[in-house]
């Protein structure tokens, strides 16, 4: 496959987890239509349909770049390795703290459209993140990506604690310092998030550099010329005689 047929072949499957991000926030806003206490500003106010909606943006202009030029900015590669990240935080949150719920007030149920947006949108970003990189037609991932993935979480914490307090609903339980034994306990989900949001994309930099460098150094190597054979030497032109 040509550069060029796989940026198009990248650029489309980039566009079809977009669609398929936007079918999975238009079902479970309808899902959760049918609440009898559901309220427009809470649904929006979750981590899990922001991120959703920054997915959608930031695959969209991906696939506008992979169809139109031979390789993305390197901000854009910053920026989907960002929202990959919360993307797959949102899914791991979901397996591992918020299904504790059930044993709380909270009621939690997986309709399709939360299994598409928490695990098989998660998946497929990850594989369209991942083919960038074996590729290695765009720009590395810088190492300070680790601290500019925490910018926008941190914003929403603050958003989220404070609405909750003056409003009283949290999106998720372990915010709520009555579900969780006090502020203590929402200080240790949320440093535990922290460490998700810290480990996760410290190893997609990793894994990125290093396919990067890989397909790099087999780029060039298959450029190099092979060993036991000569190269062919270029005959010199005689220079024209000249008056004396």
């Amino acid at each position: 496959m040509s550069p060029r047929s796989a940026r198009r072949f990248l650029g489309g499957f980039r566009l079809a987890v977009a669609l398929l991000e936007i079918v999975a926030i238009i079902g479970n806003f309808q899902y959760v239509l049918g609440f009898r206490f559901f309220a427009t500003a809470n649904f929006f106010s979750y981590f899990t349909i922001q991120s959703a909606f920054l997915a959608v943006i930031t695959l969209l202009i991906a696939a506008v770049f992979a169809l139109s030029a031979p390789r993305d900015p390197a901000w854009l590669g910053i920026l989907r390795t960002m929202v990959t990240v919360y993307v797959l935080v949102s899914g791991v949150v979901f397996g591992l703290i918020v299904s504790q719920a059930s044993t709380r007030d909270y009621r939690i149920e997986v309709p399709w459209s939360d299994t598409l947006l928490h695990f098989v949108v998660p998946a497929l970003a990850l594989v369209a993140w991942t083919t960038d990189s074996i590729m290695a037609v765009n720009p590395r991932v810088p190492w300070s990506t680790v601290g500019w993935v925490l910018v926008y979480p941190t914003i929403w914490l603050g958003y989220t604690l404070a609405r909750g307090q003056d409003i009283g609903w949290f999106p998720y339980f372990f915010l709520d310092e009555t579900q969780v034994g006090g502020w203590t306990g929402v200080l240790l989900y949320c440093l535990l998030c922290l460490v998700i949001f810290v480990a996760i994309t410290a190893g997609l930099v990793a894994i990125n550099r290093r396919l990067w460098a890989r397909r790099r150094r087999t780029a060039r190597g298959s450029r190099a010329p092979r060993r036991g054979t000569r190269r062919r030497r270029v005959p010199r032109v005689a220079e024209p005689a000249r008056p004396r």
